[in-house]
C-alpha cells in the first residue's frame, strides 16, 4: 500500500495519477467521501460521492478500512476491495491525509509505505490553489490555514519528496516504489526459487 500525503495543493493527487499512468502494475484505492463532486471529477473514477447518511451507514457496517473527517467532511477506504487486491498481491496507491496513513499504519504496517509531499514554499501552494482554480477563496484560505497542522506530521512517514518540479518527484516516487518492491519480504516466490537454487545439481 503506497500512501501519498500532503497539504492541499502540494501535489499528491497529481502524483498519483501520473504514477498510475505510468506503471500499469499498481492500482488507485478509490475513497467514498461526503463532500460535493468539483466540476472536474468523475463519481467512481476520483471518488465514489455519497451522504452523510450512507457514510455513516456504511460505518456503522464496517465497510472501512479507515475513515476520516477532512475540513469538515468525511473519507473512507472501502474495506473489501483493499483486501482483495491486498491478497492477490497487488500494489495500491492511496491519495489520503495523514489521519489516514496513521489507521493505515497501524492496520497494516509491514504493508505500507508512506510518502508525504512537501510544497517548495507556502506562497507557491497558495498560487497552485489558486492556479487550479477548484476552490472558492475562502475556501483556499482555510486549506492555508490547516497546512501548518498537516505539515506538522511529515516526519510519521517513511519518505519525503519536496515537489519543486514534477517530473523531478515523480522520478523519485517511481524509485521509492521499486525499491520497495524488491524487498525480499514482497517478493512472492522468493523463497521457491533459492531453495530450488540450492537444491539445483549440475
Amino acid at each position: 500500500m503506497l500512501v501519498l500525503s500532503s497539504p492541499s495543493g502540494a501535489g499528491k493527487t497529481t502524483l498519483a495519477n501520473l504514477l498510475l499512468k505510468a506503471d500499469k502494475h499498481i492500482y488507485p484505492s478509490i475513497s467514498y467521501t461526503t463532500r460535493p463532486m468539483r466540476s472536474n471529477e468523475v463519481h467512481g473514477k476520483d471518488y465514489y460521492f455519497v451522504s452523510h447518511e450512507v457514510f455513516d451507514e456504511m460505518v456503522k457496517n464496517g465497510e472501512f478500512f479507515e475513515h476520516a473527517e477532512v475540513f469538515g467532511n468525511f473519507y473512507g477506504t472501502p474495506r473489501k476491495v483493499v483486501e482483495t487486491y491486498m491478497a492477490n498481491g497487488e500494489d495500491m496507491v492511496f491519495d489520503v491525509d495523514w489521519q489516514g496513513n496513521r489507521s493505515l499504519t497501524k492496520l497494516a504496517r509491514e504493508d505500507v509505505v508512506s510518502v508525504f509531499i512537501l510544497p517548495p514554499s507556502k506562497k507557491i501552494l497558495r498560487e497552485r490553489l489558486m492556479v487550479r482554480a477548484q476552490d472558492s477563496h475562502e475556501t483556499v484560505e482555510l486549506r492555508m490555514k490547516k497546512a501548518n497542522a498537516e505539515l506538522v506530521h511529515w516526519k510519521e512517514y517513511d519518505y519525503v519528496i519536496v515537489n519543486r518540479d514534477l517530473d523531478e518527484s515523480m522520478s523519485k516516487l517511481h524509485a521509492i516504489l521499486r525499491a520497495e518492491r524488491l524487498r525480499k519480504v514482497r517478493r512472492q516466490g522468493l523463497v521457491d526459487f533459492v531453495n530450488q537454487l540450492i537444491d539445483e545439481t549440475l
